[in-house]
């Protein structure tokens, strides 16, 4: 350790990486937070996952508009656009958080990750909280670029109202943050890309689509259980729900605490 010597002769020990109380400083859940910003961004997968997810967007909400004023549809609001596309969009975000998690597994750097940050519920945490983050950011953004494409390809089919229109593009926001704590909760319980990506797309996307196709009151009970399926009450608006908002948001936190849960019992009882 270098020292240095005051005026006065007296000698100063500068604080330092090595010093108990720095160590604290720059440790913990905010250096775990730091440190997982940083990974997210040092793999390409994350922007082209977030590119792709926008230019879908755009693709999506234009089609759904156009599709509605030719066959002239009911008016509905503008924002129902983006809450639609988030059927595809989601998985920008799934494939992001599933990255960040199985690229650390496939390199090996997840070793050096655990011993720099020992307490493993601190490290799923620390991803959980900066993949949802960026989710809940890139969300919200997706839905205002869709809602304005939307907006001029309903030509007159579609109602704005600039509060039910926040509402949607923050419940967008909401409902894919909770998703990717999801993936990242099923990523640590798998390890592989391949697993959490077949999980998370049947889970999504494939059992809400065989629930719906088959009809039934009972399957459609079932698929309002489902993540897709209460995040979709809760984006949509003037549609007919089973639940209120509130409901739908407890029906998604409970998938995502579960898939959490799952994640850690895993990341706890098995060697990275």
């Amino acid at each position: 350790m270098t020292t240095t010597t005051t005026a006065d002769g007296r000698t100063a020990v500068p604080q330092t990486a090595h010093d108990p109380s720095e160590r604290r400083r720059r440790g913990g859940f905010a250096g775990a937070v730091a440190s997982e910003w940083t990974k997210l961004w040092s793999v390409r997968a994350s922007s082209l996952s977030l590119l792709a997810g926008l230019a879908i967007t755009g693709v999506f909400t234009f089609y759904y508009a156009s599709i509605a004023r030719i066959n002239e549809h009911p008016v509905q609001p503008v924002g129902n656009a983006a809450a639609a596309s988030v059927v595809v969009t989601q998985f920008a975000f799934v494939v992001l958080a599933t990255v960040a998690v199985t690229s650390e597994y496939a390199t090996g750097t997840v070793r050096a990750s655990l011993l720099w940050v020992p307490r493993r519920h601190t490290v799923q945490s620390a991803k959980a909280l900066v993949t949802g983050a960026v989710a809940f950011l890139g969300g919200a953004a997706f839905a205002v670029v869709g809602t304005v494409v939307a907006w001029s390809a309903f030509d007159g089919r579609a109602s704005f109202e600039a509060g039910t229109t926040v509402r949607q593009v923050l419940a967008i926001g909401v409902y894919q943050a909770l998703v990717t704590v999801l993936t990242v909760g099923v990523a640590f319980a798998t390890r592989h890309p391949a697993g959490a990506l077949s999980i998370l797309a049947a889970l999504l996307w494939a059992l809400p689509s065989v629930l719906l196709g088959l009809g039934g009151d009972g399957l459609a009970a079932v698929n309002d259980r489902l993540p897709y399926g209460a995040g979709d009450h809760f984006m949509r608006a003037g549609a007919d729900a089973p639940y209120s908002s509130p409901t739908a948001v407890l029906i998604l936190l409970a998938w995502t605490a579960a898939a959490h849960a799952t994640g850690l019992y895993v990341l706890r009882r098995r060697d990275a």
